[in-house]
């Protein structure tokens, strides 16, 4: 390489793993630096790359002489670490604009507050059953950067967050989804809406004519800030509610593509059931057809997609009891369309970090089908002042074993034991699949 680049990596874990080794392939000058402590596994694979890295700290004036810095998503622009290289005049991007501009697939980016892990492993599921050399990656766990190192790959399903999408620059997908829009992050986004709707636009911001975006026409949240941002790219729309010229609409049960305002395609039998499934269906079958996917393939496809871990996971069932795991709804609107499907009556187990959560719109849902709460978090205060007058009964449990017992003593046959937790997982948890699997193992104990 005629002119390397020295390139700071700011923080290990997955994507600052794969960043680095991005940046190595490409013979530029790299070094990773975490302010924590990273996990053995990152040691090891940065040892074994040759990638030097430091830990527990950051070296100031080895990353101020830095060309490029490639910052991890979970580091906030407010950290004085970002705010000294942004005095420098340092250029900062995100893993998946570095993926982005060494990337010679053509790239599926998917973002949203719920459905989007769904809605990108749905597209992998499709395009693999088509053949294609797919990859998964970004938030669904891949790094994005890193599968460019591994090797070529003619598409990319890529789930994209909000904070991955905060220092994007020329990030261009071919096709972009955006599943909804609710409530979340807003301790990241100063408590506002509008910031956090501004970081999910950015998914479109640089497409063009040749480009397609796909949206759901019943989500309020979406339409509104849609409306503020101008989308040159070509518009898909998605509703359960009404026709639609140019997207996927459901007519008589059935889910109908329509491409260049014609029946493409209906689709009537789905693996996944519920409405916010219907959607991330549609969403799927509308990218399978604008990527000329055969219509038998995708039909296949969605007929035969498993759920995804900590998704709405059927565990056991125990007497009668069935024990389901959505670990992964770390928001109030994500457990608001678990208990929408539920058709038991409903032991739940909720709490966590709580990042601003308004429970009120759970109410109702709550009254009707939940019989009992349990709150498993450090701090269950809001959860009882929301639930109290709404659910027969509302208990704390200390950690998970107890929880999933309580849930187990109270349950008759025919009822669900329904872990949907509605906030984030780091009082008692490392994350939300540690949060799942140590409820899987507790439900196995029983």
């Amino acid at each position: 390489m005629a002119n390397p680049l020295k390139i700071c990596v700011l923080g290990g874990g997955e994507s600052g793993l794969g960043a680095a080794k991005l940046a190595q392939k490409l013979g530029h000058e790299v070094w990773l630096s975490d302010g924590g402590a990273l996990a053995s596994k990152w040691i090891e694979a940065l040892n074994d790359l040759k990638i030097s890295f430091e830990e527990g700290q950051h070296s100031m004036p080895r990353i101020l002489a830095s060309d490029l810095v490639i910052k991890s998503p979970g580091i906030p622009e407010g950290a004085a670490v970002i705010k000294a290289i942004r005095e420098a005049g340092i250029e900062i991007i995100s893993e998946i604009e570095w993926g982005y501009r060494h990337c010679r697939g053509k790239l599926i980016a998917i973002t949203g507050t719920n459905g989007k892990t769904t809605v990108t492993t749905m597209v992998h599921h499709l395009l693999s059953k088509a053949g294609k050399e797919v990859a998964l990656v970004g938030n669904v766990g891949h790094s994005f950067a890193g599968a460019v190192a591994d090797g070529r790959h003619d598409y990319y399903a890529l789930e994209v967050s909000s904070f991955q999408l905060d220092d994007i620059v020329h990030f261009k997908p071919h096709i972009a989804i955006l599943t909804n829009i609710s409530p979340d992050h807003l301790d990241r986004y100063n408590n506002s809406v509008d910031a956090y709707a501004a970081a999910k636009m950015r998914i479109f911001e640089n497409q063009d004519a040749n480009d397609h975006f796909i949206y759901c026409a019943d989500d309020a949240l979406s339409v509104k800030y849609l409306a503020l941002y101008p989308i040159k790219a070509q518009s898909w729309s998605l509703s359960q509610e009404s026709s639609v010229k140019q997207g996927a609409h459901i007519n008589k049960g059935i889910i109908e593509i329509i491409i260049n305002q014609q029946k493409d395609m209906d689709i009537n039998e789905l693996a996944l059931q519920g409405k916010h499934n219907a959607y991330n269906s549609m969403a799927s079958g509308v990218a399978g057809r604008l990527l000329n996917i055969r219509k038998e393939t995708i039909r296949e496809s969605l007929s035969s997609f498993d759920s995804i871990e900590h998704r709405l996971e059927s565990v056991l069932q125990i007497y009668g009891i069935e024990f389901i795991n959505d670990s992964k709804a770390t928001n109030v609107n994500s457990t608001w369309y678990a208990m929408e499907s539920m058709q038991k009556p409903t032991i739940w187990i909720a709490g966590g970090v709580d990042k601003g959560n308004d429970y009120s719109q759970l109410q109702k849902l709550a009254k009707q089908k939940v019989k009992a709460l349990i709150c498993l978090g450090v701090d269950n205060s809001k959860l009882h002042a929301a639930f109290e007058g709404d659910i027969p009964l509302v208990i704390d449990a200390a950690d998970m074993d107890e929880a999933v017992r309580m849930a187990y003593k109270m349950g008759d046959k025919g009822d669900a034991v329904l872990l949907s937790p509605a906030c984030a997982s780091f009082d008692l948890f490392e994350n939300y699949e540690d949060r799942g699997r140590q409820f899987k193992l507790a439900v196995r104990q029983l």
